[in-house]
């Protein structure tokens, strides 16, 4: 893309989403916070959380120190190009099963938890009145 080997494409640093790889875009720069992931007060799984999309917002939210804005310095690796950045991160809806409009197997379950005690009880009264018959 540029020359620039210190600019990175959005797909290039979304890549980096695991504990011993981390990358980071925060205000247009990119911080590879791999060495940093054990030390982080909120632990590895906040910064893993902010992998994949421009973390900016969750960075600014927490209201991080001068020291610890300061501590990234020595984290950056680059700049990010920001025309590669998805504005919204895409969503993907989970797979869900196809649609059964008659749901046999639901039904059929349904009808036998109704019909199977019905049985029974009939198949009581039936037994009760034979035997009652033979004793009188």
């Amino acid at each position: 893309m540029a020359s620039d080997p210190k600019t990175h494409i959005f797909e290039e640093v979304a890549k980096h989403n695991k504990t011993k790889d981390c990358w980071l875009i925060i205000s247009g720069k990119v911080y590879d916070v791999t060495p940093f992931m054990e030390d982080h007060p909120g632990g590895d799984e906040v910064l893993l959380s902010a992998t994949g999309k421009d973390a900016t917002n969750d960075f600014e939210d927490v209201g991080h120190s001068d020291s610890a804005r300061e501590m990234m310095d020595k984290y950056y690796i680059g700049e990010i190009d920001m025309a590669t950045v998805p504005l919204k991160r895409s969503y993907i809806a989970p797979q869900q099963p196809a649609y059964n409009p008659d749901k046999t197997p639901e039904f059929v379950i349904k009808i036998l938890q109704f019909v199977v005690p019905l049985l029974i009880l009939g198949l009581a009264f039936a037994v009760r009145h034979y035997t009652k018959e033979k004793l009188e």
